[in-house]
């Protein structure tokens, strides 16, 4: 059969372009895709060309093979329906409404065990959110948040509400959010969050660090600090703000970008740590109890707690992929998730 799929083929430049498609064989499945879902961080760099062309797709995911060098598809979250299946699949995969980490398309072919079934209890539109969930729980565990802790959470974006919903469930002492956009930070007090400020405010901001460093001994400085904002120099105001041996999450995927780090001043004496996060691992002092099939699980609950589907901002045609693409990389106030729906 005959297919579309999304594929870059310059910076800036997206196309749906045909391709054949093999029926599935032994163990595969045929999905009808409904929806998937723009990555509004790692995907905006890929619009832009902001990734090394030798480097990987992904060397974790079977349906990313090969580099960033042109052209090539990318995604990662996509939802459908199986309507055919191969030999040595089980008669009730018909049918079933299943999650799959898989670039922009309309129609798959992929393993039946590459496939995630969507809970009935969890709709189509938030099974999109899947990735960004993981990666939430992910950053919260690599962040480990204590009882009575502060905790920064820089950028408001999709997973940085996302881990905000997670961070707000925990008993706190005081969980603060930054983000430049308006409709952002009003979404964050909603969702938890009990201050949310305009990092580039000057008075705001010194606001923000009159209360962290009062000047009366204690514990000053944030405990943890989360950097899900896609901008390095959020780097240097986390560090600004950490209190001794301060924990700094940065979960955010910089592409080819690169920011002078001021690693002077208080940086040294106070012991800060940079921790590196990124959801296709878990941290090794979990492995003895927690894996990833465990990870994912508690995803699907959190998604069944969050209902995330009111993230989803603009909806596409798959025809309309250059728009698309064009939005999502623009970051206006007001566009949060951007999806494609194949119906």
């Amino acid at each position: 059969m005959r297919t579309q799929v999304l594929q870059h083929i310059a910076p800036r430049q997206v196309e749906v372009r045909d391709m054949a498609l093999a029926p599935p064989a032994d163990g595969e499945v045929l999905l009808e895709t409904e929806y998937s879902a723009i990555s509004p961080g790692t995907e905006s760099l890929i619009f832009q060309g902001r990734m090394p062309a030798d480097l990987p797709l992904d060397a974790t995911l079977a349906s990313l093979p090969g580099t960033f060098a042109y052209p090539f598809a990318y995604g990662y979250a996509l939802v459908g329906k199986v309507i055919e299946i191969g030999g040595a699949v089980a008669a009730d995969w018909l049918g079933k409404r299943v999650f799959v980490f898989h670039p922009h398309q309309r129609h798959v072919v992929t393993p039946a065990d590459h496939c995630l079934p969507i809970p009935d209890d969890v709709s189509s539109r938030a099974a999109l959110f899947l990735p960004n969930m993981e990666s939430a729980l992910n950053f919260v565990m690599d962040g480990g948040p204590l009882v009575g802790e502060t905790a920064l959470v820089f950028g408001q974006g999709v997973v940085g509400l996302l881990t905000t919903a997670v961070l707000a469930s925990f008993p706190l002492q005081r969980l603060v959010t930054l983000d430049t956009l308006a409709t952002r930070r009003d979404r964050a007090l909603q969702w938890g969050a009990h201050e949310s400020i305009d990092p580039l405010q000057p008075e705001a901001w010194r606001s923000l660090q009159r209360s962290l460093f009062p000047g009366a001994g204690g514990a000053e400085g944030a405990d943890v600090c989360f950097e899900l904002s896609g901008n390095m120099a959020a780097i240097n105001q986390a560090i600004a703000l950490s209190g001794f041996a301060g924990r700094i999450i940065i979960g955010s995927w910089y592409g080819d970008a690169s920011q002078p780090l001021d690693l002077g001043g208080h940086f040294h004496r106070r012991r800060i740590q940079l921790i590196s996060s990124q959801v296709s691992t878990l941290h090794p002092a979990l492995s003895g109890r927690w894996s990833k099939p465990r990870r994912l699980a508690l995803a699907w609950d959190w998604l069944r707690r969050i209902r995330p589907d009111n993230l989803v901002s603009h909806e596409f045609t798959f025809a309309d992929c250059r728009k698309a693409f064009a939005l999502n990389s623009a970051r206006t106030d007001g566009v949060l998730q951007t999806i494609f729906n194949y119906s």
